[in-house]
């Protein structure tokens, strides 16, 4: 009896133990050819980035942009007085826009020498002290945060940047713009004007109307400023116009669109998360995560509970009145496409990949995102077709990948690519696409196809530009890194009751994605004996003692970012994967 038991186990053995062989075959076979993937995805973004930098620098530079058709440029960031282009004094060279916002894609890429090459170009050459009439929000997001990241950029020793040559000159610069917007502030509110002349500062009869984006997205690039250079006045002045702002919500924590910086009086009271307030909504999230001051974190979680429950309807976001929460505009903006992105983040993935999809399926359908889509008839909006190659379907796409490590991302990344390539590519560059229904071509290329949609579409086939610093990007896609020094203490609602714990030496650490600053997470660690974080993904269980009565009272695994499901026993866990 016991020698025939003994047949029984060894046969049994014999049979699984190939099957376990074939099947971890069959894994490292599945690894070898997913990364294999990776690097020729992230090969061909390279090469989009390239095709469009060169001519940028052949055709436009150094003015702002290119326009890949006729090979010509537009300084598309500035008004020069009453100036036409054509007439513009010769002594105007231009800002070299594109140029500026290429500087951290070009780090992200391994191009130090033209990273230098730049840097030396804007030390000699570039200068703000011209009579030129500039958005303040776009100057900001797209100059000063692209200086600003590319200083530190520079002065980061593990960077193979010569240290001979750089002198802060870009630190030198964005001081110089920051200090040249700070005019704009001076209003009975506090509000910033939309609207700075570089030399003289606010002009007479200035329009004293702006955005919610416009002048609540100023904290990053200006706090940022102020603790590089002990200048506090930037970042005193971008927070008392964010918690101006923030005094002005309705009773439901909703704000709304344009407003008057004179009076503090709402103009047009239906919002939304797109164009004129989405990045109000980003800049309170990463603004938290880079400074870590409570207040922030305060406004924010008030914001994001009253976007969902006045905006969000099922996968989508329509827009409604500040004061009574009434929908007004069920439409989709290409804008909105960001604000997955945000969620992971937040940790909200289920949410992030449900308004994701939906996002993607009206990519499919058009071959591109347009710019105006409504929802209620399933429609285009009849004047706002086009496409202007943004990035943040893109964006998006990048954070769920980091978060859940699903391949299906880098998929959508893939078709993303394609249809780039296959509508907006030209001998010039990239054009934007004017109606998606006949994808009729219009000549411009924009500064944040190189800072955003190639950056962002590259670091989801390559991430290792985040191995070893903790960033977060701004609304321009311009990284800047968390430190502890600019940091302040982490709120007691990010005290995890039942968080994942990590190794360090002899001790356990409570970890999570907060309190280590990963943003986005990496959860994949290419070095064998690295420590394991946890992810933004991680959704708590109900219960401190993970009991559940269904897979409703069960979060998200702090480690696989995979849901957890309710046993029959009344357990949270990852059942599924038993």
């Amino acid at each position: 009896m016991f020698q025939a038991t003994v047949v029984k186990w060894i046969l049994l053995y014999l049979v699984i133990s190939p099957t376990i062989f074939i099947i971890c075959l069959s894994d490292l076979h599945s690894n070898n050819l997913l990364a294999a993937k990776r690097k020729r995805m992230s090969e061909r973004v390279r090469k989009m980035f390239y095709h469009a930098y060169d001519n940028y620098m052949m055709y436009a530079f150094p003015h702002d942009e290119l326009k890949p058709l006729t090979k010509t440029f537009t300084d598309s960031l500035s008004e020069l007085g009453n100036l036409k282009l054509e007439h513009l004094p010769q002594q105007y060279n231009g800002s070299a826009l594109t140029l500026i916002e290429s500087l951290s894609s070009l780090v992200i890429l391994g191009n130090y020498t033209e990273f230098e090459k730049a840097i030396i170009w804007l030390s000699e050459n570039l200068s703000f002290d011209v009579d030129a009439r500039v958005n303040l929000f776009e100057c900001n997001i797209r100059v000063l945060g692209g200086l600003v990241s590319a200083h530190i950029l520079a002065t980061d020793s593990t960077n193979r940047l010569v240290q001979v040559i750089y002198k802060n000159q870009l630190l030198d610069l964005a001081e110089d713009l920051g200090r040249r917007f700070l005019p704009a502030f001076n209003t009975p509110t506090g509000l910033p004007y939309a609207w700075i002349n570089l030399k003289h500062g606010v002009i007479a009869d200035e329009t004293t109307e702006t955005s919610t984006s416009g002048c609540g997205s100023l904290i990053l690039e200006m706090g940022a400023l102020s603790r590089l250079t002990g200048d506090t006045r930037f970042e005193t002045a971008a927070l008392h116009a964010l918690r101006k702002l923030w005094s002005m919500r309705s009773s439901l924590n909703l704000l709304g669109t344009t407003l008057d910086v004179a009076t503090g009086d709402w103009i047009e009271y239906s919002s939304g998360i797109g164009a004129g307030v989405d990045s109000f909504y980003e800049y309170l999230m990463k603004a938290y995560v880079l400074f870590g001051r409570d207040e922030i974190w305060k406004m924010f979680q008030s914001a994001y509970i009253g976007v969902q429950k006045y905006f969000r309807h099922g996968p989508w976001y329509h827009e409604a009145d500040m004061r009574t929460g009434t929908a007004t505009y069920w439409q989709l903006t290409s804008l909105q496409a960001f604000w997955p992105g945000l969620q992971v983040l937040v940790g909200d993935i289920e949410a992030a990949n449900s308004s994701h999809r939906e996002f993607f399926k009206v990519w499919k359908k058009y071959g591109v995102l347009p710019e105006r889509y409504l929802l209620d008839h399933q429609v285009l909006h009849p004047t706002e077709k086009y496409y202007p190659l943004r990035p943040e379907l893109a964006e998006s796409t990048f954070y769920l990948y980091q978060a859940t490590k699903d391949p299906w991302y880098m998929e959508v990344g893939e078709s993303i690519m394609n249809s780039l390539n296959a509508h907006t590519r030209v001998k010039g560059g990239f054009a934007s696409i004017r109606d998606v229904t006949t994808m009729q071509l219009e000549d411009h290329q924009h500064s944040f196809f190189l800072a955003e949609t190639c950056k962002y579409l590259y670091l989801l086939f390559d991430d290792s530009f985040l191995l070893n610093q903790n960033y977060i990007f701004t609304t321009e896609g311009h990284p800047l890194p968390v430190r502890s020094n600019w940091h302040e203490k982490l709120p007691k609602a990010y005290n995890l009751s039942n968080g994942s714990y990590i190794k360090t030496g002899k001790q356990r650490e409570r970890s999570s994605a907060m309190s280590l600053q990963i943003c986005p997470a990496s959860m994949i660690h290419h070095e064998p004996n690295a420590r394991r974080l946890e992810s933004a993904c991680h959704i708590p269980d109900t219960g401190a003692d993970h009991r559940c009565f269904s897979d409703d009272d069960c979060g998200v695994d702090a480690n696989t970012c995979r849901l957890r499901s309710c046993s029959l026993a009344g357990y949270c866990g990852l059942w599924s994967l038993i």
